[in-house]
């Protein structure tokens, strides 16, 4: 079976986000004050070719650990639809 694989990777909630800050700034130099915070990060959809969701989970897991976020700086979310 075929399932398409969500991947969201965003930067840990501890660090600083640059590209976040820059796009705070922009809005609120537009008026748009009333938002808070802003986070920049990367949605990711994978095509995999599985047996089950489950496996597709895990593939997408190890693709995750290995090469799409860097555990240092990023967390990641997935979803199998």
């Amino acid at each position: 079976m075929i399932f398409f694989v969500q991947v969201k990777v965003m930067p840990l909630k501890e660090l600083l986000d640059p590209q976040g800050k820059a796009v705070m700034s922009g809005l609120q130099s537009l008026g748009l004050n009333t938002i808070n915070d802003v986070r920049i990060g990367k949605n990711i959809t994978l095509q995999i070719e599985a047996d089950s969701a489950d496996q597709a989970k895990k593939l997408a897991e190890e693709a995750s650990q290995k090469l799409l976020a860097n555990p240092v700086m990023e967390y990641f979310e997935i979803s199998v639809n």
